[in-house]
């Protein structure tokens, strides 16, 4: 009887120790990289405009990997793959983390492409906001391709067509972009994106966002941005009245 409470009170200590092995952590990364058979993994996040690695994770004959990290509230973290080789550029992925348990799944060949982020509600918004924005870059490069034809053949009302369509574009994106940022100003995507897409929109789009957050969102990493972003404009902007 003895034996069995001791060695039930050892177990108790064992998993004690075990849930204290990552301190203060509040977000669990696990995720796989098929094909990958040994490189490092960075986890990176910007810090003054700079990206600082907050993790590094040896790949050795394992393609799967887990990280333990403290983050104050949801941010875009970047997980950079370095294979070793110079000239490799598919390398860099941006997710939105946020506390809790994500995981990450890619290969090797595609790694931003077929990168599958799961566990983050912030991500699959930002997703969904790509996938608009990538139609966006499409039609812009449609209307180069047109330009460089009008120019070629010198067709001034042709190219005069292009710069009006072009305008107009470039109009429709930043409304598209501020009213997700908008709709979304409950989650920490949304002044993200209003940082990130459109910063030199007009003030008001920015102050509408700003002013619809709610009080979590305004004390996250990006809303207490955002909030400083616009006090800062509306400062330049009384002043350069003065």
């Amino acid at each position: 009887m003895k034996r069995s409470i001791l060695a039930l009170m050892a177990l108790v200590l064992l998993t004690a120790c075990n849930n204290n092995d990552h301190g203060d952590t509040n977000l669990h990364i696990t995720g796989n990289i098929k094909g990958l058979k040994q490189g490092k993994l960075y986890i990176q996040r910007v810090v003054d405009t700079t990206l600082v690695a907050i993790d590094t994770i040896v790949i050795n004959g394992k393609s799967s990997f887990e990280s333990h990290l403290k983050i104050d509230s949801p941010e875009m973290l970047y997980l950079f793959l370095d294979r070793g080789q110079t000239n490799s550029i598919d390398n860099s992925l941006p997710f939105f983390a946020e506390p809790g348990n994500m995981k990450i799944e890619t290969s090797n060949d595609e790694f931003f492409y077929r990168a599958k982020v799961t566990g983050s509600k912030n991500q699959k918004l930002y997703e969904d906001f790509l996938q608009m924005k990538t139609r966006f870059t499409n039609d812009n490069l449609a209307l180069v391709e047109k330009n460089l034809e009008a120019t070629k053949n010198s067709n001034v009302k042709q190219l005069d067509s292009i710069a009006t369509k072009a305008d107009q574009l470039i109009r429709r994106r930043y409304l598209f972009t501020a009213n997700f940022a908008l709709n979304n100003a409950k989650h920490e995507i949304g002044p993200y994106i209003a940082l990130s897409e459109i910063a030199d929109v007009n003030i008001k789009y920015l102050d509408t966002i700003q002013k619809n957050m709610s009080p979590e969102v305004a004390k996250s990493l990006y809303g207490k941005m955002l909030t400083k972003y616009v006090a800062e404009r509306k400062k330049a902007a009384t002043e350069a009245v003065k």
